[in-house]
């Protein structure tokens, strides 16, 4: 899930840029300030930042620079100031694109998936995976047992599988579980863990009650082992 730091000093803005992110599946953090918005991206680490120029406490080319100093994250600067200086001085700054005030969310959103897509890497490719008797291909998001029959996982299940196969042999945390599969929002709810991990055993495992590759590690997290 592409993770945005979304930051400007209108509450009205960052409300309406929440809702209509998150139902189109981002997971979206807000910051009405520079520092706020510093602070935030440097605990965790945003996909992509939505910044307002015209912040309360620094200038936001200020904030691109800050953010410039450490990271590659691509920056959209929404802004009022529609002058080409600005502009010119944003892009310098580090800004991959600029959009004016007042916008259009269906103008944004294509900005957005523009940029995550000119400057993502690719996801490298991930061979058929095996557990007990099934065959996982994350490609095609199937799981087929050796006899030929399809098992069906729910994208809940999917989304916590897959999380664990594309990071095979590591320990995968608790709270990186939690905030990838439901949300950043959740942090606690560590028993939605131990239900979906038994339901996936129940469904993969040769025997789930001693599962030999989708591993618990009592108080850390979970690992795939291969």
């Amino acid at each position: 899930m592409t993770r945005i730091l979304v930051v400007d000093d209108e509450p009205q803005i960052l409300r309406a840029l929440r809702i209509n992110l998150r139902a189109r599946g981002y997971d979206v953090e807000v910051a009405d300030s520079g520092a706020a918005a510093l602070k935030a991206a440097a605990g965790h680490p945003p996909d992509l930042v939505v910044l307002d120029l015209g912040l309360p406490d620094l200038d936001g080319t200020d904030v691109i620079r800050g953010l410039r100093g450490w990271t590659a994250v691509p920056i959209i600067v929404l802004s009022g100031r529609a002058g080409s200086e600005d502009k010119v001085a944003a892009l310098d700054a580090g800004a991959d694109d600029y959009v004016t005030k007042p916008f259009g969310v269906d103008e944004l959103l294509a900005r957005i998936r523009a940029v995550t897509r000119r400057l993502a890497p690719a996801t490298p490719a991930v061979p058929a995976l095996r557990i007990g008797h099934n065959t996982v291909d994350l490609a095609d998001r199937t799981v087929t047992r050796d006899d030929g029959v399809e098992v069906k996982l729910t994208p809940t299940q999917w989304a916590m599988l897959e999380k664990l196969l594309r990071n095979p042999g590591k320990l995968v945390s608790q709270r990186q579980l939690l905030h990838d599969v439901w949300g950043p929002e959740y942090h606690h709810e560590t028993n939605y863990l131990r239900q979906y991990m038994a339901q996936l055993r129940r469904k993969l495992e040769d025997d789930p009650a001693r599962p030999r590759h989708l591993i618990t590690e009592p108080g850390m997290g979970y690992r795939y082992r291969p």
